[in-house]
């Protein structure tokens, strides 16, 4: 990559560009952004995964603009006017403006006034008034390009401006002095007819008549005013001062030539004002909104890159016997009953509420089946009669140790019409797939909701507004960062979680599970290399996420990667001991010196990370999961008052808020502003997805079911 490239990258990030250049010819070997961050520290510098998804992210964007380059280059070079100084300035380029300034004179256009102009041989007359040759009376030079196609002397005059406001407007120190002023500017949006007469507008009401500088609009302020300019009902401008911008452009740019006389500057003038209000504004306008929106754009979607990652690393039940409830009024109760892997044992319907209101068979129903399958913990979707289905389970008699938890249904009903659940559950319809996916990812959050697209999972913030590629981007690099994290037990790991394991991908996680069920549970790490077309490069990458429990070598169940297990074989004989006695021994562990095993490609961060991995083979990253129950004299929003002190749980953050569940059909938000943490405004700072909060009620909106609340702990 080239050297400028780097130096771009380094200094944007805030890191040497001797780990930029690490990491480039990491990737461009094959390795990917968990390894390397894992595994490869002492090359990075102990740059961590969101620092090498950036230089990722940055290395693909410049790969991408040399390919521009090479257009632009190719095509000025074939109109004849390409210079070794052009060739270089197009060849310095980092930024994406910039280049397309330089190009922008040269490159092929739809037919303008401006070629009109030049096609009626009016160029020469526009360099003369443009260079001052002479000229002092543009009236009278112009009476010598009067012909059929230019019959007047104004015409000549008009077709000379529209000449000089396209050099203007290509003038790239012009669009720059423009940009700066258009930032420094607010932007402004006004109603529409179309809104005024239309109730889906309503929700767009607070942009009516909005104005806010473009430095410290919120982003979800910029997503909500473009689409609703999108829908048509919101006119959008930068409110720049035309006249301002129009003098700016002629004093900054025009009067050095000291025009000769008041009437060739008059033309000038014109030309200028011309410019700016036809071809400009309305360039630099739309690119300084696309701009505010790529850059609110970055905003939501690391809002929901770090929503994502905490709900992926939500603490697990564990491998416990499930009784999975899908709660629903007229339709009823779906339960699942789900061994300890998550496979599914029984499943039936009971209706304990109305119309059917059978609580003494439901109770029975739930009574047996609880005590037939052994089952550990119960899991209720957070949906329709969820409250009340919570409530019918404390009149059902629990075994010890057993509880019951609230599970997020967002995002079941999308999985279980899914070919995903199509795949696992051939025979069952899809209320029975959607309450064991609740069941499943009470068990292990992360196993079940890496087989739903994100965009489902009810924690974006504009997400289809949003730039698609770059969204796409940052979900798959959060999705993998949780998963690799984590770790993946190589014998129970579905396809789709293993697809995201380190150089795995869909393909060869299908070819992993075909051997494990032709051949039966993985014995060792080693063996992955049996499995067909899983080389030597992938093996280097999956290896150390991948866990086999029982393992002959208890390496194999750990972080540890493979080409590092002859180094604990080394701390182990310094000990005198074997590797099987030095493994989950913490107090053998301290007495081994890390400085000691430091040698070749294993330095002191490698062999500090093999040290804590040795205390702990394994450990899950995962907090344990806690159980939470709502208030019992909350049913409905007409229950709440202002100043009512409520537990609840946080289910999405955006940059404005966060929405928390009280236990309603509708979430409450807490205004970042009612945080209680002054000069903070950023709530994913404060508040985690999946929190237990309390929370005190502002104000109820009872006809659009809104819950003003204030975060109290």
């Amino acid at each position: 990559m080239k050297q400028i490239y780097v130096t771009f990258i380094a200094e944007h990030l805030q890191v040497r560009e001797w780990q930029v250049d690490a990491c480039e010819q990491m990737l461009s070997d094959g390795d990917t952004i968990p390894f390397i961050s894992r595994y490869r520290k002492e090359k990075t510098g102990g740059l961590d995964d969101a620092e090498v998804a950036e230089i990722k992210h940055y290395v693909d964007v410049f790969t991408e603009m040399e390919k521009r380059k090479a257009t632009v280059i190719e095509t000025i070079a074939a109109s004849g006017v390409l210079t070794e100084e052009l060739r270089k300035r197009i060849e310095d380029c980092v930024v994406a403006s910039e280049l397309e300034d330089i190009y922008l004179p040269y490159r092929p256009k739809r037919r303008t006034r401006a070629t009109i102009a030049r096609e009626a041989g009016l160029e020469p007359l526009a360099d003369r008034m443009w260079n001052v040759k002479g000229v002092v009376d543009p009236t009278a030079d112009a009476r010598s390009f009067i012909n059929a196609k230019v019959p007047t002397v104004d015409d000549a005059l008009a077709g000379a401006r529209d000449i000089i406001a396209e050099r203007l407007s290509e003038t790239a120190a012009i669009r720059e002095t423009m940009r700066s002023i258009f930032r420094s500017r607010r932007i402004v949006s006004k109603a529409t007819k179309a809104a005024q007469n239309s109730q889906n507008a309503s929700k767009y009401r607070s942009y009516f008549d909005f104005s806010m500088p473009l430095q410290r609009i919120p982003s979800h302020n910029v997503l909500a005013i473009l689409r609703a300019a999108g829908e048509g009902f919101l006119s959008v401008c930068i409110d720049a001062d035309p006249e301002r911008c129009a003098k700016k452009i002629y004093y900054d740019f025009c009067q050095e030539h000291s025009y000769p006389s008041k009437a060739l500057a008059d033309q000038i003038n014109l030309a200028v004002e011309d410019s700016y209000k036809r071809l400009i504004e309305p360039s630099i306008s739309n690119e300084i909104l696309r701009e505010a929106k790529e850059k609110a754009d970055a905003e939501a979607i690391n809002v929901f890159g770090e929503n994502l990652r905490q709900l992926l690393l939500s603490s697990p039940v564990g491998q416990k016997r499930t009784l999975a409830i899908d709660p629903g009024f007229r339709n009823g109760c779906k339960l699942a009953c789900l061994d300890e892997q998550g496979n599914l044992l029984h499943h039936e319907i009971i209706f304990p509420h109305p119309p059917q209101s059978d609580k003494v068979k439901s109770i029975m129903t739930l009574s047996s089946i609880i005590e037939k399958y052994g089952i550990q913990a119960i899991a209720i979707g957070n949906g329709t009669a969820s409250r009340e289905t919570e409530d019918l389970m404390k009149k059902v008699p629990l075994p010890q140790d057993c509880k019951v938890w609230t599970v997020s249904e967002d995002g079941a009903s999308i999985y279980s019409a899914s070919e995903v659940a199509r795949k696992e559950f051939p025979d069952e319809d899809v209320t029975v797939r959607g309450a064991v996916s609740i069941g499943r990812r009470l068990m292990d959050p992360l196993a079940e909701l890496v087989k739903i697209d994100p965009k489902n999972l009810g924690i974006g913030q504009y997400q289809h507004d949003v730039d698609q590629n770059l969204l796409k981007e940052k979900l798959r690099n959060t999705i993998e960062y949780c998963v690799n994290s984590v770790g993946v037990n190589l014998n129970t790991a579905s396809p789709y979680l293993l697809g995201y394991v380190s150089g795995i991908g869909p393909s060869l996680a299908e070819n992993i599970i075909a051997y494990r069920n032709s051949n039966g549970a993985f014995s060792s790490r080693a063996e992955l290399k049996k499995v067909p077309r899983l080389g030597d490069k992938a093996f280097e990458q999956c290896a150390g996420f991948l866990r086999i429990s029982g393992a002959a070598n208890p390496l194999d169940n750990s972080a540890v990667h493979p080409e590092a297990y002859k180094v604990v074989d080394k701390m182990a004989a310094s000990l005198g001991i074997s590797t099987k006695e030095l493994v989950g021994n913490a107090e053998l562990c301290s007495k081994i010196k890390a400085e000691d095993f430091v040698e070749g490609d294993f330095g002191l961060p490698t062999i500090n990370d093999i040290l804590k991995e040795l205390v702990k083979p394994g450990r899950d990253p995962r907090n344990q999961a806690q159980t939470f129950e709502f208030s019992s004299d909350v049913h409905s929003i007409e229950d709440l008052y202002p100043g009512m002190e409520l537990p609840g749980i946080v289910t999405n953050i955006t940059n404005f808020g966060a929405f928390v569940d009280i236990g309603l059909h509708d979430n409450g938000l807490i205004h970042v502003s009612q945080m209680g943490v002054r000069g903070l405004a950023d709530p994913t700072k404060i508040l985690k997805l999946h929190q237990q909060v309390k929370v005190s009620v502002l104000q109820t909106d009872l006809e659009r079911s809104r819950i003003s609340l204030r975060l109290i702990q």
